[in-house]
C-alpha cells in the first residue's frame, strides 16, 4: 500500500504556497496554508499583500470554490494563525467558524505579544494544535519579517558583482558591466525578494542605475522597490534615472550623516522589512562593519580589473579590522560566473 502522507508532507505543500508571497507582503510576513481532508488537499492559498485575506482565509475560500466542505478538515499553516483583529479578521475566528478538527502550524508568530495565543484560542473552541512541524524551515521564511517585528529593522541582503581582483568597476573606456548577462538576470531574483533597493551616491553618479525590476519572471503583484539613494552632501544628478524614469515617487534620497543603523531604522518606520544593498564599497564596508547584514550573495567575474572601486571599502569597514565568516555557504555556476551565497556569522 502506498504511504500515507504526513503532517511534514503536508506543511511541505503550505511552504510551496508561502513562497509564491515572497516580496509580496511587506510589512505582513509570507505565509502560505493547505486544508487537508481524510489525506486528500481540499484547499491552498497564500497570503498576496497586505491588507488582503490571510493564507488561512485564502485556502478556506480555495475549497469553497471547488465544493469542498472544510468540517472536520486540518489546517496547514507556515505560521501561527493570527488571533487578533487589524486590517483584516482574526484568523482563529475564521478557522473556528470553518469547523476544523486540527490546526498544524510550523513557526511561532515572532511578535512576542502574539506568540502562543492562538493555540489558547483553539484549544478552547476544541480544535487540536499541533506546532513546531518543519519549524526551521517555517522560521527561515519568515526571516525578514522576524528581524524588523523584533529588532525594528529590515533584513539586509548584500549584493555585489565584481571581479576576481575585487573591483566593482572597469577601467575607464570599458563597458560598465562586470558581471555577464546570466548573472545579472540571476540577481535580479533578489529585487523580487526586497521592499528596496538601496546604493550609494556615488553609484548614483557614476552608473546612473535604474535599480528596477526587469525581464522574464517578475510576478505581476510585484511593486517597484523603493529606490534608497544614501547621501551625506545630497549633491546628485537632476536627470538621473531614479528621478526622471515612470518609478521616480519610488526613490528615497537619505540626506546627512547617519550611521547605517539609524538609515535602517529609518526604513524600516516606512514599513521597509527588507533590503538589497547593491554598493558601493564605501557603503558596503558601513554595513559590514556595523554587522547589520543578514545575508550575502557574491558573483564573480573571470575578469581581471587592476585597479577602481573595491567591492568592499571605507574607513569604517578598515577600522572595524575583522574578517567575516559566512555559514551554510552555497556555490552556483552561472555561465562563466560564479555565486557565493551565505550568512554572515557574527560574533
Amino acid at each position: 500500500m502506498p504511504a500515507v502522507p504526513d503532517d511534514e508532507s503536508f506543511m511541505q505543500l503550505a511552504l510551496i504556497e508561502a513562497r509564491r508571497g515572497i516580496g509580496l507582503t511587506a510589512p505582513n510576513p509570507a505565509v502560505g496554508a493547505a486544508l487537508v481532508k481524510g489525506g486528500i488537499v481540499i484547499g491552498a492559498g497564500f497570503h498576496r499583500k497586505a491588507g488582503g485575506p490571510h493564507a488561512e482565509i485564502e485556502a478556506l475560500r480555495d475549497a469553497a470554490a471547488k465544493g469542498a466542505d472544510p468540517r472536520g478538515a486540518t489546517a496547514y499553516v507556515t505560521l501561527e494563525p493570527c488571533s487578533t483583529h487589524g486590517r483584516t479578521g482574526a484568523c482563529t475566528s475564521a478557522l473556528i467558524e470553518a469547523r476544523l478538527a486540527e490546526v498544524v502550524y510550523g513557526a511561532r508568530d515572532p511578535n512576542p505579544a502574539h506568540a502562543g495565543a492562538a493555540d489558547a484560542v483553539l484549544n478552547q473552541a476544541g480544535i487540536r494544535v499541533k506546532s513546531g512541524v518543519l519549524q526551521k524551515e517555517c522560521d527561515h521564511l519568515l526571516r525578514p519579517f522576524t528581524k524588523w517585528i523584533t529588532t525594528g529593522l529590515p533584513y539586509v541582503i548584500a549584493k555585489v558583482g565584481q571581479s576576481l581582483d575585487g573591483r566593482l568597476t572597469r577601467p575607464p573606456g570599458e563597458p560598465q558591466w562586470i558581471t555577464s548577462e546570466a548573472a545579472r538576470a540571476h540577481a535580479m531574483r533578489l529585487r523580487v525578494r526586497c521592499d528596496a533597493i538601496m546604493v550609494g551616491a556615488e553609484t548614483v553618479r557614476q552608473d546612473n542605475p535604474k535599480l528596477t525590476l526587469r525581464g522574464l519572471n517578475i510576478p505581476m503583484e510585484k511593486q517597484q522597490p523603493w529606490r534608497v539613494i544614501v547621501s551625506r552632501s545630497g549633491l546628485l544628478p537632476t536627470k538621473a534615472h531614479l528621478f526622471t524614469d515612470e518609478h521616480q515617487e519610488r526613490t528615497i534620497v537619505l540626506q546627512g550623516e547617519r550611521t547605517f543603523p539609524e538609515i535602517l531604522r529609518e526604513l524600516a518606520k516606512r514599513n521597509i522589512t527588507s533590503i538589497l544593498l547593491e554598493g558601493g564599497g564605501n557603503l558596503m564596508g558601513q554595513a559590514f562593519a556595523a554587522k547589520a547584514v543578514d545575508e550575502v550573495h557574491w558573483y564573480l567575474a573571470p575578469r581581471l580589473c587592476g585597479g577602481g572601486t573595491l567591492s568592499v571599502g571605507g574607513v569604517e569597514f578598515a577600522e572595524a579590522a575583522r574578517s567575516v565568516e559566512l555559514s551554510a555557504v552555497t556555490h552556483e555556476i552561472i555561465g562563466d560566473n560564479l555565486c557565493v551565497s551565505g550568512y554572515p556569522v557574527w560574533e
